[in-house]
């Protein structure tokens, strides 16, 4: 087998770019270590990518998701996700933001691997319908 080791490389117009449909990591599972931002740690490129996102209307209606499959209205400031490919445990973090109609605060609960639900209330904690964001990060079943 041969090796190529290069400092620099450059295309004929002189970008230093590289176009690549795949990448395969020098660990197991396919992951991937790159170097952090300041240099002097690593990430693992796997775990610091959100394995779910949605956005979504003040009736779960989505307006745009990654891995979701559907959003249920459970009723004021309370909606269900669910996930189109499974999270491996129950486990898994997220955010949820409120976006309209003044949501203050937002809850992440319920965690399944299938799907988890979300809690929007206003500055007086009263539940509120709002359009929200919400992502998940973990690992994948």
């Amino acid at each position: 087998m041969s090796t190529i080791k290069v400092d620099t490389y450059l295309t004929r117009g002189g970008a230093s770019e590289i176009a690549i449909d795949k990448l395969k990591g020098a660990s197991s599972a396919g992951s991937m270590t790159i170097v952090g931002e300041g240099g002097s740690t690593t990430t693992n490129l796997q775990q610091g990518l959100a394995k779910a996102f949605c956005r979504a209307s003040n009736s779960a209606s989505l307006t745009n998701t990654f891995n979701i499959a559907s959003g249920t209205d459970n009723g004021t400031g309370n909606y269900t996700y669910t996930f189109t490919n499974n999270m491996s445990t129950n486990g898994s973090s997220g955010t949820a933001v409120g976006i309209t109609n003044g949501a203050r605060t937002a809850g992440y609960s319920n965690v399944q691997t299938s799907q988890y639900d979300t809690d929007y209330h206003n500055e007086s904690g009263t539940d509120t319908d709002t359009g929200n964001a919400t992502n998940t990060f973990g690992d994948l079943a």
